[in-house]
């Protein structure tokens, strides 16, 4: 049990101790160096996210596991809405050319669409009560792939302060964590199906 909080808190804290240490940040202000860093913690949540849905942590499964992954759903909005505003700070005019898809940088569109599908996931999550439960279950999905896939991209693709190897494994991490929950949801939901199926038929 302590290893996998142990592994999870390395995933996420190496990159981050990496990226304090970069030399690129004696050459940028507070502000943009706030922006970059919760762009990383933004990452890190994104590891988080699936394993409470999974029920991969700890103390952490069922009903509590479910409160605190909105927790952090809500905490990973706070997350985007500062780096994408310290950026837009620092520099309006990179952040006009990003959101317009206009930017000649490769790393910008998949950040822009990644952030409205965490921003779509947000009003889902507000309205959930109004939507029928399937409806629900897969728009979150559809939306956590691309979030998840737009994230990585992006940040694979920036070469700035984070240290490539630990961006690398938590990137590598966060896909892994995606993959291994979304599909063993998709069993338990078929197994709960032929269940319910083979009870009918009884």
């Amino acid at each position: 049990m302590t290893l996998i909080w142990v592994a999870l808190a390395a995933a996420i804290c190496v990159p981050l101790a990496a990226a304090a240490m970069s030399p690129l940040l004696a050459w940028r202000n507070a502000i943009y160096i706030l922006a970059g860093f919760a762009g990383i913690i933004a990452l890190g949540f994104m590891l988080v996210q699936p394993l409470l849905i999974g029920g991969y942590l700890p103390g952490l499964s069922g009903r509590i596991g479910r409160r605190v992954h909105h927790w952090i759903g809500g905490a990973l909005v706070v997350a985007v809405v500062i780096h994408v505003a310290g950026l837009w700070i620092t520099s309006p005019p990179d952040m006009i050319d990003a959101l317009l898809f206009s930017s000649p940088t490769p790393f910008s569109p998949f950040g822009v669409i990644a952030m409205w599908a965490i921003f779509a996931v947000a009003l889902l999550a507000a309205l959930r009560r109004r939507l029928r439960p399937r409806t629900w279950r897969i728009a979150h999905m559809l939306f956590a792939i691309v979030i998840v896939v737009g994230s990585v991209v992006h940040a694979v693709l920036i070469e700035g302060a984070m240290e490539m190897v630990s961006k690398a494994a938590l990137c590598a991490l966060v896909l892994a964590a995606a993959i291994k929950v979304m599909a063993g949801l998709r069993v338990r939901r078929k197994r709960a199906t032929l269940r319910g199926e083979g009870i009918a038929r009884q």
